[in-house]
This record gives C-alpha cells, sequence and structure tokens, in this order.
C-alpha cells in the first residue's frame, strides 16, 4: 500500500524533542526523507531515532545559516515538500507582570517562534514556487490566539505574530501551489518546560483544567503531528491560510 508521504521531502524545525520529534516521526512513518533542525545537537540523535534522515544544529533566528543549510538539503535532495516550522517555545521564561519584563526577555522569544519561521520559509519557497508545490505548516499555540496560560506576554504576541505570518503566507505563495496553514495546539505535555508547568498547577489546577477540555484529557505531541500531516497531505491542496486549533475541545 502506497504511503501518504512516500519520496516527499521534508523539512521539520524544533526537532529534538515533543511536538517536532512526533512529526519527524510521523512524516518517516509515511514515507517521506525528512530533515531535522533544531539548536540542540545532543538532542538531534532523538530525531535521528525518530526517523529523520539527516539532522543539522543551527540557530534559525540566523538568516544565513538557515539559507546554506537549506540550500544542502536543495543539493542533495533536489526538492523541498513540506516545511513545518515547530521550533519555538517560552525559551525557559515564566509570568511575570509586564512592567519586569527586559528588552532581551521580550526579543529572545521573538527570534525563537517568529524569526526562524520567517527565514526558513524564505529560504524554501523559491524551491517550492519553480516545482509548483508546497505545503508550509507552522506550529502556533493557543496562545496565539488568545491570552497565554503561562501569563508571558512575548510568547502570545510572537505566536499571533506567527498567525498573522501565516496568512501573509497563504497569500504570498497561494499562487504559486503553495499552501500555508498553521496548528494552534492546546496544552499537550511534549518537553520539560510543559511537564514542570503543569505540576505547578497541583491537584486542584490540573483537574480544573481537564474538567475544562471536552475530551477530559490533555493533549499528546502525536495529536499535533496528526494534524500537520493533514495540512501536508496532497488532498489538503485547497486548504490554505487557517489556524486549526487541537485542543481536544476548550470550554
Amino acid at each position: 500500500m502506497q504511503k501518504r508521504f512516500t519520496d516527499q521531502r521534508v523539512i521539520v524545525t524544533g526537532a529534538a524533542q515533543g511536538i517536532g520529534r512526533a512529526t519527524v516521526k510521523a512524516f518517516a512513518a509515511e514515507g517521506a526523507r525528512v530533515w531535522a533542525f533544531d539548536l540542540n545537537e545532543a538532542g538531534l540523535a532523538s530525531a535521528r531515532e525518530a526517523g529523520a534522515v539527516e539532522t543539522r544544529a543551527l540557530d534559525l533566528s540566523r538568516r544565513d545559516d538557515v539559507h546554506r543549510v537549506v540550500q544542502e538539503m536543495l543539493d542533495a535532495e533536489g526538492r523541498i515538500d513540506v516545511l513545518v516550522n515547530s521550533a519555538g517555545g517560552v525559551c525557559g521564561q515564566v509570568g511575570r507582570p509586564l512592567d519586569e519584563i527586559r528588552e532581551e526577555d521580550w526579543l529572545v522569544i521573538f527570534k525563537a517562534n517568529v524569526e526562524g519561521a520567517l527565514w526558513c520559509t524564505q529560504a524554501v519557497t523559491p524551491a517550492m514556487k519553480r516545482q509548483g508545490v508546497g505545503r508550509i505548516v507552522n506550529i502556533a499555540s493557543g496562545a496565539g490566539l488568545r491570552p497565554s496560560l503561562t501569563g508571558i506576554q512575548a510568547y502570545t504576541a510572537a505566536k499571533h505574530a506567527l498567525v498573522g505570518l501565516t496568512k501573509q503566507f497563504s497569500f504570498e505563495f497561494g499562487q504559486y501551489g503553495i499552501t500555508a496553514n498553521s496548528v494552534a495546539p492546546g496544552f499537550v505535555l511534549s518537553n520539560p518546560t510543559t511537564q514542570a508547568q503543569w505540576e505547578s498547577y497541583g491537584p486542584e489546577g490540573q483537574a480544573r483544567m481537564v474538567q475544562n477540555i471536552h475530551r477530559r484529557r490533555l493533549g499528546k505531541a502525536e495529536d499535533i503531528a496528526n494534524a500537520v500531516l493533514f495540512f501536508a497531505d496532497p488532498a489538503s491542496e485547497w486548504i490554505s491560510g487557517q489556524i486549526l486549533s487541537v485542543d481536544g475541545g476548550r470550554s
């Protein structure tokens, strides 16, 4: 039986853990040749175990480095079919009053969540235009649609920016056969940061959170990966500019 992504060339950023790693595994299981990017070089061993054929450690906020590595992939593979911008996060920060936020606190979260997606998209779209087809999937957040549960102002602002970029990408690249969509996860236990956040709520806070999810469970990284594959599927070629909340239903 033909797998959905046989011989597709896929980039997944933020691939060393959590949602990114689950996305690598899901694409590889469906026949794709996946290149995994992450700042965490040691963690990329996990992406290789998940099925990545190549890994690259790099800071995605550095435009020239991103373009160089994408060109390496094009030279080796000949094409790029799917880009999944999964890199991001809160960069170790916790919620604080706005008047305590320093400039570097703000900028580092935008570098992680917005600039990387921008430079990766800029690097892959010329090849996608030549091909006449391509898929861009950004991992946003429920915090990109409403205030952040963590109370981190830069994080919610950055994810709102990523949602805006998704719509802009769709507008600019749709005429070339390229779609751009976002998955907005709810609370997903996928890495040490989300685990620590979950534990900080305590038993009562945890019970309240689960009660407000229609499915009465937290999300898994695989839930988000499945939504990414939906947007990347060739059958989804007339779906673009959309933001899909994958949160189990949220009251």
